[in-house]
């Protein structure tokens, strides 16, 4: 992999590895997690819909996180295009439960002892139980993400979701929607 790869991959779990400065994860706002909640129907690829902007994403878009499980934790594979480079990168983390596997409330780490949390604060379903959306907040209210399985969102789950984050205090205007369709 690139040398550059450690700084600019734009994903959910990549940015939040970076804020941990210890192997403790520390959540300064918590926020209401999804419970109970199914690993089993967030594995998968999901789309970037929306994030906050922050150095790490900036200038990303097609951006992707694919979950899978290895043994006791979940394997993520983040990968986007990168505008000013024109290219692709990607890179590997890993998960674990914080507090059970009955709660969307986890750590992520794509640099050793190096956690970052990651609040699955809401998420929809479709008829056979799979998640389809998800509304993610980070350790605080200036981390947050709407996935998909789709590039495109339903627009009232969009709207369920900003009305979430304004709640947080999070306003619609501090989001970027990415942008998702073909590249070089």
């Amino acid at each position: 992999m690139k040398k550059s790869l450690h700084h600019l991959i734009a994903l959910p779990l990549f940015g939040l590895s970076l804020l941990g400065l210890s192997a403790c994860t520390v959540i300064d706002e918590p926020v209401d997690v999804v419970k109970p909640f199914e690993l089993n129907q967030y594995l998968g690829t999901w789309y970037e819909i929306a994030r906050l902007d922050h150095s790490f994403e900036r200038g990303m878009t097609n951006v992707t996180a694919q979950y899978r499980i290895d043994g006791d934790k979940v394997v993520v594979i983040n990968k986007g295009f990168k505008q000013d480079e024109q290219q692709w990168d990607q890179a590997e983390g890993k998960a674990y439960f914080i507090d059970g596997d009955d709660k969307g409330l986890l750590k992520v780490s794509f640099f050793g002892p190096f956690y970052g949390a990651y609040q699955i604060h809401d998420i929809e379903q479709n008829s056979q139980g799979q998640y389809t959306d998800s509304l993610v907040i980070g350790p605080n209210n200036q981390y947050a993400w709407i996935l998909s399985r789709s590039p495109i969102l339903d627009p009232v789950i969009k709207q369920r979701f900003i009305n979430k984050l304004a709640a947080l205090s999070i306003s619609e205007g501090k989001l970027i929607w990415v942008q998702q369709g073909d590249q070089q």
